[in-house]
């Protein structure tokens, strides 16, 4: 019997790690429907350290933005001999519009022209049908629809794999206190909670909950500033695990018991790896932005005022972040060890 097939089926979503943490959702679906679909994926560096290996993925194309012109040239190259039955531009921007015109198939389907930013719409060839703005993991979802492939809300293949709990092993020793991993840098500065806030939340969970923190992400200038003020400021130091490794942070996010984190991709990691994760919002909006489902009571909601129906139109508030206390961070993560336990998590179960 041969196996149900999309063809070669080429995905277009280049950046961040939060969305390519969305699209897992996506690729899953597919090779559950169609499972002789080959699936490729063009991203960059970052996010592909990430995804690298992912079982539904046959094949990742690397774009180096980096490198200009020749970045372009390059992925050109890499794509001239390829051959595609249908392209999806999860990413409506002009530069991932522009690889999906370089792509050849013969559909190339994307947002309708009212969502599709940057003239992104002229890349393509098939829309999907208008709608009002929707979580970016709905957003994405829509794609599925529009192939007549069922939705699977699965993130499995973003665990941990066997070779690398046994690698990273050494990093996080076994406790019988609960572990808070707190997420201190992000994208814009916007985004970031203050590091002082941090040194004095590490503080109060260490004596109020028994709870040791670690802190996990990057380790770009403003998250080393951000480690160097809560070590300098802290009574109970948190472990320091910033590193630039996104498969070690995944390792790290899976073996928290609560992450706290401002809106940035390891947030959406915590979320699709079921650890119970507290998100902390003021700049961009949570319903488009936030937790998808999960782990929606132990939001930190900074960007709405009190008694606000925001819409989700409403995209940017800036200062709003330093609205959030300490006291409020505590008590989500009180709730969080209260309600899930400690060792919750579940990696990447359907849901």
């Amino acid at each position: 019997m041969t196996e149900r097939s999309l063809g070669r089926v080429c995905i277009v979503m280049l950046t961040a790690v939060g969305d390519a943490v969305h699209v897992l959702p996506v690729v899953n679906s597919i090779r559950r429907h169609a499972p002789g679909t080959h699936l490729t994926w063009v991203l960059q560096p970052g996010p592909a350290a990430l995804v690298r290996g992912h079982p539904a993925v046959d094949e990742i194309v690397v774009f180096e933005r980096r490198r200009g012109l020749r970045g372009f040239l390059q992925l050109r190259r890499a794509l001239a001999h390829r051959r595609f039955d249908r392209v999806l531009l999860l990413q409506p921007y002009l530069k991932a519009a522009v690889i999906a015109g370089m792509a050849r198939a013969p559909e190339k389907w994307g947002l309708d022209r009212a969502r599709a930013r940057d003239l992104s719409w002229l890349f393509t060839n098939r829309a999907l049908p208008p709608r009002p703005p929707q979580h970016v993991q709905d957003q994405f979802l829509e794609f599925l629809d529009a192939l007549g492939i069922p939705r699977v809300l699965s993130w499995e293949g973003l665990e941990p794999t066997a070779a690398e709990r046994a690698a990273y092993a050494g990093i996080l020793p076994p406790s019988d206190r609960p572990t808070v991993a707190l997420v201190v840098g992000t994208s814009k500065p916007e985004k970031e909670w203050p590091a002082e806030r941090y040194a004095a939340a590490a503080d109060r969970l260490a004596e109020e909950l028994g709870a040791r923190t670690v802190l996990v992400g990057g380790r770009s200038p403003r998250e080393l500033a951000a480690r160097d003020t809560i070590l300098r400021l802290a009574q109970h130091p948190p472990l320091d695990a910033l590193e630039w490794d996104l498969r070690r942070l995944v390792y790290l996010i899976d073996r928290a018991d609560v992450l706290v984190s401002p809106d940035t991709g390891p947030l959406h990691v915590g979320v699709a790896l079921g650890t119970p994760t507290v998100a902390l919002m003021g700049y961009t909006n949570p319903r488009r932005y936030g937790p998808y489902r999960r782990f929606r009571e132990l939001l930190v909601d900074a960007f709405g005022d009190p008694g606000e129906d925001y819409p989700l139109t409403a995209r940017h508030r800036p200062g709003r972040m330093e609205r959030i206390t300490v006291e409020e961070v505590v008590e989500k993560v009180r709730l969080a060890l209260a309600r899930y336990g400690v060792g919750s998590a579940s990696s990447g179960a359907d849901s």
